[in-house]
């Protein structure tokens, strides 16, 4: 019989969050990966098969410019960068029918986007990777992570990855989605990221981005969060200004109280123009420091309605994190997984 505990799952249960316990606010340059998604003419570049979707959010955000400074500082600071580009060919069309998966892929067919060797698949003249960098193997749908990502970060031995590039709700939202379940911190590059409308990046930025990922930050705030690793980082001081994982902020940080025998470690943020009481944040939902600024995992809009009104106690802390999996003998209550159940007739 498999070895499964009472949840059905086997060992852990799923993929666990790779920074684990590391209270390190900013990105260690050895632990960080800058994954730069798509960033080719035929996006980038007036004239490509795309532009005219997403120009308007390309130079709204100077997308580009913003690019261009993110890659320079990441590697001034000994941050790897990948880059993760398409490319077609006729196989996927003629032996794949890859025009036929999905509105998407048949858009690009019709625009004849990404085709190998072409200028419009070549990367944009200010964004071309050195030889020394990564360029990952072509994604032919939205996911990087399906490509050989995995393999290079594991490689590099990295556990946060930081995304930018194209486009905001398609391959941006859903290689973060997928680095996220398999237990990768992501942070998103807000105005390093463009979208085929403004209404798609607005979406993507302040409403998909907060919950997959554990912030949305811009570029100058991403290079001070690793200039804050170097040497040994601060953690949450009084007078920090706390913002949420969409970027928005909170308020500014009153006190940071130590753990003892009856609460945990925490923040207090005063009542204030967003905030209609104190409210008391545990101090293991700051993820990030930039500067004088740190983010919480938690959007702003959120955080008033989190149970965050009285300071976080052992016990009820201790009640968050659920039963031991071996004393739950029935995980849905009246039944188990079909899976388990399978496996208990082997």
């Amino acid at each position: 019989m498999p070895d499964t505990d009472s949840t059905g799952h086997g060992g852990e249960g799923g993929a666990a969050y790779l920074p684990g316990k590391q209270t390190e606010l900013g990105f260690s340059p050895g632990r960080t990966a800058l994954l730069v998604i798509d960033p080719v003419n035929d996006f980038l570049s007036q004239g490509g098969a795309g532009w005219d979707l997403v120009k308007h959010t390309v130079r709204l955000h100077n997308v580009v410019g913003n690019l261009k400074r993110a890659i320079e500082g990441a590697r001034e600071r000994g941050v790897s960068v990948l880059f993760g580009p398409m490319a077609y060919t006729e196989e996927d069309y003629a032996e794949r029918s890859l025009q036929r998966r999905s509105r998407i892929n048949r858009l690009m067919f019709e625009r004849k986007m990404f085709l190998a060797g072409s200028w419009g698949a070549d990367f944009h003249p200010d964004l071309r990777p050195r030889e020394d960098e990564t360029v990952l193997l072509p994604h032919k749908g939205i996911d990087v992570f399906e490509t050989d990502l995995p393999d290079h970060l594991r490689r590099l031995g990295a556990t946060h990855l930081v995304i930018a590039g194209m486009t905001a709700s398609l391959c941006c939202e859903s290689t973060g989605r997928h680095a996220m379940e398999e237990g990768y911190d992501v942070t998103y590059l807000s105005d390093a990221i463009g979208a085929e409308s403004i209404a798609a990046y607005e979406a993507a930025i302040h409403l998909g981005y907060p919950l997959v990922g554990n912030a949305v930050m811009e570029v100058e705030q991403f290079l001070a969060a690793v200039d804050a690793t170097a040497p040994a980082g601060l953690g949450v001081q009084p007078g920090d200004r706390v913002r949420g994982s969409d970027g928005g902020e909170i308020g500014e940080v009153e006190r940071v109280v130590e753990a003892s025998e009856v609460v945990d470690a925490h923040l207090v943020v005063p009542s204030g123009l967003i905030l209609k009481k104190d409210v008391y944040i545990p101090l293991d939902a700051v993820v990030r420091r930039a500067g004088t600024e740190v983010f919480v995992n938690v959007p702003r809009l959120v955080v008033g309605e989190m149970p965050w009104g009285d300071p976080p106690s052992r016990a009820n802390q201790q009640e968050k994190h659920g039963p031991r999996a071996r004393d739950v003998q029935v995980l849905y209550g009246s039944r188990s997984p079909s899976v388990q159940e399978q496996a208990d007739r082997s």
